[in-house]
């Protein structure tokens, strides 16, 4: 039965009631009769500030939103998250990805039972393998590794590769190198140049069946087999999995086995033994402190009172643009060069999270629901599709995540050159550095303005191709410094505004069998792309695609 209710009815019409009323409002007007508005609609979080201030909403606004989440029992079903209830219904499954950022004594529970015992024993399996990579006690044939290769895809590939660019500026490990496609191309590039001798392949596959991980998997052991023999595969591998028979057919040791539990998804499964990559780049302590700052953005979460609740508030404003306003995507621009991946690791947990087109219960849902997600860093986004941001027919809400410090802090650098008598060629190319983080932020806080106040017909000299309309909604997220912690603060953060934004949608996140039927077709296809049999019993389109690429 579909969940309804007279309240939850009552709540989204007076929100389009409301947002009819504010229509022809333009946002730079809202700051005009509101000097402090920018006090009133920013938030914080340990250091982190939402900024919210350039959006058409106001006051009304968000108790309207407020009073929707409430209709929609938001932080009854967020406490059942958080105790362990399984309200991944359509799997009967928990979701606990915030246990596996939790410290000892935590308290999270799974039918009665503590489950922390079983998270800080795999941590601390994860970590004491990565102190003894990054030390060089467990080593390859030609001695230390100097080269890591994480072989998964999804989830077992965007987390981590996502997370090791962020943090590159802390690693002090062995080098990382990630492949996910099954294109051989990926493969052989990431290949070449490594010395088998001093490489470690991490195979990340829970079942150890997925079929692009395991095909790359079995390339990466011909490799290496071909330069050191068979005896070799079982000191240069290691599998972040659950199916033990498997990993030792493949010749990977038991003890060298981190698995997961089926209570975390995927794409939410960075904080756990997914997360190997990171804690042999950057080491175990730093890894810690990622996952300190998810666990803090838990808590804000859980303890803050609503309106000042970043996540309740990041995801309300998402509904507002996307069921109110019908803005159907949302661009996410890190104004910092090493949150690269952010954006792609952020499609895929808002558009697999709440990709739905039906309820928790089975039936069509009422309204739209998961927007296009996408990005890319900025300055580079302004060089290439800010225009149709700034000028297209379509509105489409943004997202800037921007540091106030550069992640290597080159002024500071250059302080301390300078004090330790460092050379001048030195000192000029850290304070040469040093100027490039200023103008970072002044692009940044210029296109959210930009895209606020737009430029009128006669500001632009009469010229109608040199008019922006303005009037288009940005949030900024403004941090110190691209940190371990603040990098699992802003994880956690847009984990927790995919399930506020689900939980009012009425659907499932945690599910994703929109990525199955694919799957099981292409297995079936292999074979006729192989072999060219049975073609004719597929449609017209596919069978003609098979002969054109078989060159008949």
């Amino acid at each position: 039965m579909t969940r309804h209710s007279s309240a939850l009815d009552a709540a989204w019409a007076a929100l389009r009631a409301h947002h009819a009323g504010l229509a022809g409002t333009r946002i730079a007007a809202l700051f005009e009769e509101d000097q402090a508005r920018f006090e009133g609609f920013s938030a914080s979080a340990d250091g982190l500030l939402m900024d919210y201030s350039k959006c058409r909403l106001t006051g009304e606004t968000r108790r309207l939103l407020l009073a929707l989440a409430d209709a929609a029992g938001v932080t009854g079903f967020r406490d059942r998250m958080f105790a362990g209830e399984p309200i991944n219904l359509t799997e009967n499954r928990a979701v606990l990805h915030a246990a596996i950022r939790a410290p000892k004594g935590a308290g999270f529970t799974l039918d009665g039972q503590d489950v922390m015992a079983d998270v800080l024993a795999m941590r601390e399996a994860c970590f004491a393998f990565a102190r003894d990579v990054r030390g060089g006690k467990i080593a390859g044939a030609g001695g230390a590794f100097t080269d890591v290769v994480n072989i998964g895809i999804g989830g077992s590939d965007l987390g981590p590769v996502m997370a090791v660019e962020a943090l590159r500026s802390f690693h002090d490990g062995p080098r990382l190198h990630f492949v996910s496609n099954v294109d051989g191309a990926h493969l052989a590039d990431v290949l070449k140049g490594l010395d088998p001798t001093r490489t470690l392949f991490i195979i990340a596959s829970k079942t150890f069946t997925t079929i692009e991980t395991m095909t790359n998997a079995r390339s990466a052991r011909a490799w290496l087999a071909r330069a050191l023999g068979e005896q070799a595969v079982s000191d240069h591998f290691a599998a972040v999995s659950t199916a033990r028979e498997k990993v030792e057919a493949f010749g990977i040791p038991a003890s060298r086995m981190f698995g997961f539990w089926d209570w975390v998804g995927g794409r939410y499964s960075v904080w756990s033994s997914i997360g190997l990559p990171l804690m042999i780049a950057a080491g175990p302590e730093r890894f810690a402190e990622f996952l300190a700052g998810g666990h803090a953005m838990d808590r804000h979460f859980r303890e803050a009172e609503p309106k000042k609740n970043l996540p309740m508030l990041l995801g309300l404003i998402g509904i507002w643009h996307r069921n109110l306003c019908g803005h159907a995507s949302r661009a996410i621009i890190p104004y910092a060069q090493r949150l690269s991946r952010f954006p792609a690791y952020l499609q895929q947990l808002d558009m697999e999270s709440n990709g739905k087109r039906v309820t928790r219960e089975g039936e069509p849902v009422a309204t739209v629901t998961g927007p296009i997600v996408w990005g890319e860093p900025g300055t580079n986004g302004q060089h290439a599709f800010f225009q149709l941001i700034h000028q297209g027919t379509d509105i489409i809400p943004v997202e800037f995540l921007l540091g106030a410090k550069g992640e290597d802090d080159p002024a500071l650098k250059a302080k301390s050159i300078e004090a330790a008598s460092g050379s001048r060629e030195d000192l000029a190319f850290e304070k040469a550095l040093s100027a490039h983080q200023p103008l970072l932020i002044a692009n940044c806080l210029a296109q959210s303005q930009a895209l606020m106040r737009g430029r009128t017909l006669a500001e632009a000299g009469g010229n109608p191709h040199r008019v922006f309309p303005g009037d288009r909604p940005s949030i900024t997220i403004v941090f110190e410094r691209l940190t371990p912690f603040v990098l699992g603060q802003l994880i956690a953060l847009y984990e927790h505004r995919v399930f506020v934004e689900a939980a009012i949608w009425n659907i499932n996140a945690y599910d994703q069998w929109g990525v199955e039927l694919g799957k099981e077709l292409a297995t079936k296809l292999e074979g006729p792309v192989r072999t060219g049999e049975g073609l004719d019993t597929l449609d017209g389109s596919t069978a003609g695609l098979v002969r054109r690429v078989r060159g008949e």
